[in-house]
């Protein structure tokens, strides 16, 4: 079964995510209202928490970090990506579940 974080879309693969920003290490913490939840060890602001974020997942996934877009949430922490190429449903759930 399927997450409910995580979603097949037409064009990829969407997470919701909720982010707490200014933590002292990056990496899931668990769940959050439906949300994966990632502490993130960068600040939230200059946009530096969702850089962070990007290249994270991007290493976490490894897949490009061209590859990863926000689709919503870019001043919020509830956060919603979307990835696509060559990565499967199972693949995100196996390096990023909780």
């Amino acid at each position: 079964m399927t997450p409910h974080w995580l979603k097949q879309t037409p064009t990829g693969i969407a997470l919701n995510l909720y982010c707490q920003p200014g933590a002292k290490l990056t990496k899931v913490v668990g769940l959050h209202n439906g949300c994966l939840k990632i502490s993130l060890q960068a600040p939230a602001q200059e946009n530096k928490a969702n850089e962070l974020l990007l290249a994270w997942l991007s290493k976490q996934l490894k897949v490009p970090q061209k590859q990863i877009q926000f689709v919503s949430g870019q001043n919020s922490r509830q956060k919603r990506v979307e990835v696509w190429g060559s990565i499967s449903l199972e693949q995100i759930i196996q390096a990023l579940g909780p």
